[in-house]
């Protein structure tokens, strides 16, 4: 199985300004990401895609592949992530470098637990039918419980197949979970079919607490209390 991480990196976060290379505890943020997916041995390549040259030039010098610059279509901020996935997965195969699955690594969580490489491709390993795999969490919010807003003010169930499924007991509801964007992998047969997770995902479930997603100032701040304690054990 050879396998490519990609790292997006898009200089124009409104949120948080040049958020994927700010400094967390002195170092930018996306190369947490490349450091994490130079570590796992089963990686062929670890690449940033990116739509700035100066995110270039911190990605190269934390060890990054950074073969092109990306087109300003791609990186948009509705850009969606198959855009770029595919534009990276072309690009190598125009060059005669094809691979096989391709994890998709987000800057914003630079403090992912060790091993979700290794433990995504074992999925895809076991699980032949298995489009992609992506990190979730178990739901703390159930969807059964989640209520609409309506136009004339009342509050209806998202859940229209199933008659008042707010008021179902606990031990009857379905499991749920919550995305993370720790990491997502996909096979390249799910992206040569236009998307970048298929129609049978496949979670890696990881504990909620070791869940960080920066998008703010407060979030960052987080992140490094975090990283203090982490440096402390």
């Amino acid at each position: 199985m050879k396998v490519i991480v990609i790292i997006p990196a898009r200089s124009g976060s409104k949120s948080l300004p040049k958020k994927n290379i700010l400094p967390l505890n002195g170092i930018p943020l996306l190369c947490y990401s490349v450091s994490y997916a130079l570590k796992c041995k089963l990686v062929s390549r670890v690449v940033v895609s990116t739509d700035s040259e100066e995110f270039a030039e911190i990605a190269r010098s934390c060890g990054a592949d950074v073969p092109f610059i990306r087109p300003a279509e791609y990186a948009m901020d509705n850009t969606r992530d198959y855009a770029f996935m595919k534009h990276a997965l072309d690009y190598y195969d125009s060059i005669g470098e094809e691979y096989d699955v391709y994890v998709l690594l987000r800057p914003t969580s630079p403090l992912r637990p060790e091993g979700l490489i290794e433990k995504s491709l074992d999925i895809l390993s076991e699980n032949p039918i298995a489009s992609s795999v992506r990190a979730v969490t178990r739901a703390k919010e159930h969807p059964y419980r989640v209520l609409n807003g309506n136009i004339d003010g009342s509050i209806t169930s998202f859940i229209n197949n199933i008659e008042e499924p707010y008021n179902l007991p606990r031990q009857e509801l379905p499991s749920a979970f919550s995305m993370t964007g720790d990491i997502e992998a996909a096979r390249r047969d799910t992206l040569l079919k236009g998307s970048v997770s298929g129609n049978k995902i496949f979670p890696l479930i990881i504990n909620p607490e070791d869940k960080i997603d920066i998008d703010h100032e407060d979030d960052l701040r987080l992140a490094e209390e975090k990283l203090k304690n982490i440096n402390l054990k």
